[in-house]
């Protein structure tokens, strides 16, 4: 019988099934020694697959610039705010986001994505410990 993968042994695959079955059971490690447990993540370490950030309360100046960033490059500055929501929209931003950048006032102009994050978190009052620059 041809098993597709010459790497282990069908006994091999065997005992590696029954090794890992109590932890996909299980839901947690299931080993004795600590060493081989994944770590846990750390107190500093940055989100992960958390989803799209939008512009509310709670969200730093920091996870905006960086969900803008994805969308928006330097070419996209200085411009208003409905020229931004319209490159967001092309580049295919979420739709919160790009919701956020058209409730801006339309005569405002943004130099930078610096500025824009600024003006999008300004509302919520996640500003930077060091306030505004």
């Amino acid at each position: 019988m041809q098993r597709g993968s010459d790497r282990l042994s069908r006994h091999r695959d065997d005992e590696m099934k029954h090794e890992l079955q109590g932890l996909l059971r299980s839901g947690h490690p299931t080993r004795a020694e600590e060493w081989n447990d994944p770590e846990p993540t750390a107190d500093d370490d940055p989100e992960i697959a958390g989803g799209p950030v939008a512009p509310r309360a709670g969200a730093s100046l920091e996870a905006v610039r960086l969900e803008l960033a994805r969308s928006l490059g330097r070419h996209s500055f200085p411009a208003s705010a409905g020229d931004l929501a319209h490159v967001l929209r092309r580049e295919n931003a979420p739709d919160a986001l790009v919701e956020a950048v058209q409730r801006l006032p339309r005569k405002e102009h943004h130099a930078n994505l610096e500025e824009l994050a600024r003006a999008l978190t300004r509302g919520t009052g996640t500003a930077p410990a060091g306030g505004p620059r």
